[in-house]
């Protein structure tokens, strides 16, 4: 049997949220005390006490026979446990999911249960354990670079951010990259479990030469409070407002920065907005990069993610969430017209505004509006924003002498090596952003090239 087979049973941990999918928790919860009790009985073969902890929906598919026999099996196959990782907790709409890696002799495998919200087990998984990287972490040296606090100010809004400058000669200035995120109330780091690209990407630049601008996205900093008063939930109370402001901060005399070399990096959603974010600036930009950036509708982009993910461990509760989420996707589709519902749920339970200008955007049509240099990157494993979307970027700035494509074989959504396709698991494990990325970032401010 093949170590990929080797699942108990899965409930789909849909709910990815769009473009960031989980959130790390960071205490000891109830639902992590209950793995920790199911992963005992799992280990000691105790099949009857695993199956009475498991929805009626797993129990009508698992029997305790083969529940208290299949840790056996796994030692037979791979050699003895020889040791166990820490255990980590992600939730996924609804769903709390503790995993636990376990070495044996001759596999590395991994545990994982997923608990609904009446704390019983609703997906019940043994597979491959993601591989360690082998890029060397990322390391703050003093002996080349500094960190400066400092504030994004936008309106009333003010959001905690931090400048990243190589080691100057006095009076020396450098370009200047302005970190955009993804979705969700992201820091400034762009933090997702152990790994923070953003943090990785602003070391490396600096190491290089290069400084960098990122702060805490305001989402984060003011929560459901995010929107000002008089307007709309929508991209640019999201994105684009404080990116405009951080552009201009940049531009505006911050020490070691060369305000006519700024540069904007969006990543996933803040790749999707950089076009219109560049073309909001009031002062032009040295170049843009879009990373992992989406070039279809975002409720398109949701739908896909769901499915892959349903794919991967089919059930009934996934099957059912796909079709409330297609259903919510079609009424999105008219929004503007007669045909439009308001009694079905939005998406993400973000409100009309929102997915309005969801519609609206067209990024790639953004995009063949600048005039500076432009360059699009793409981890070709990135199961949230796929090489279609990648393909769509090309053809659209195909005639644009101003734009670079560039794709990495072994990358994911977040800038992790790997094989295969990506799947959200590996996301836990750290793996920072590889040297040949930030490589190519400064190649780019440079010559406007990547090769």
């Amino acid at each position: 049997m093949k170590p990929y087979t080797l699942f108990l049973y899965a409930c789909l941990l849909s709910a990815v949220c769009v473009l960031w999918p989980v959130r790390v928790q960071a205490q000891e919860s109830d639902a992590l005390s209950e793995a920790r009790r199911a992963y005992r009985y799992f280990v000691a073969g105790q099949g009857d006490s695993l199956y009475v902890m498991l929805t009626a929906e797993m129990q009508a598919a698992l029997s305790p026979q083969v529940l208290g026999g299949m840790y056996a099996q796994l030692e037979a196959q791979f050699g003895p446990l020889q040791s166990e990782g820490e255990w980590q907790q992600v939730e996924a709409q609804g769903l709390k999911v503790c995993l636990r890696d376990m070495t044996f002799q001759r596999y590395a495998l991994r545990f994982q249960a997923a608990f609904d919200a009446g704390g019983r087990i609703a997906g019940l998984f043994v597979k491959p354990a993601p591989r360690a990287s082998s890029e060397p972490p990322a390391a703050f040296d003093s002996r080349k670079m500094e960190e400066r606090d400092t504030v994004v100010a936008c309106g009333k809004f003010r959001l905690p951010a931090t400048l990243t400058l190589p080691r100057l000669p006095e009076g020396k200035r450098v370009p200047c990259v302005v970190l955009v995120h993804g979705s969700g109330p992201q820091d400034r780091d762009e933090t997702f479990g152990p790994n923070k690209p953003f943090r990785d990407l602003a070391w490396g630049l600096a190491e290089r030469g290069i400084a960098t601008l990122r702060y805490d996205k305001r989402t984060r900093v003011y929560g459901k409070d995010f929107v000002p008063e008089g307007r709309e939930a929508d991209y640019d109370t999201e994105v684009v407002d404080d990116a405009v402001a951080a552009i201009a901060l940049a531009q505006g005399g911050l020490p070691g920065v060369d305000a006519d070399s700024v540069y904007l990096l969006g990543h996933s959603l803040g790749g999707m907005l950089a076009p219109r974010i560049a073309l909001r600036s009031e002062e032009a930009l040295a170049g843009v990069i879009l990373l992992a950036a989406p070039a279809r509708p975002l409720e398109d982009l949701l739908l896909e993610q769901v499915a892959y993910l349903n794919s991967l461990a089919p059930s009934a509760e996934g099957r059912r969430q796909e079709a409330e989420l297609k259903r919510q996707v079609a009424n999105v589709k008219r929004l503007g017209t007669s045909a439009f519902c308001d009694t079905i749920a939005l998406p993400l339970g973000m409100p009309r505004s929102y997915w309005a200008d969801a519609v609206a955007c067209r990024p790639v049509e953004e995009a063949v509006r600048l005039t500076c240099p432009l360059l699009v990157l793409q981890g070709e494993r990135d199961y949230q924003v796929t090489m279609h979307d990648f393909g769509l970027w090309r053809a659209g700035l195909l005639r644009q002498r101003n734009a670079v494509c560039k794709s990495y074989p072994r990358l994911n959504h977040l800038l992790q090596e790997g094989t295969g396709k990506a799947t959200p698991d590996e996301y836990q494990q750290s793996s920072p952003v590889p040297a040949y990325v930030a490589d190519d970032l400064v190649r780019f401010i440079r010559t406007g090239r990547v090769d």
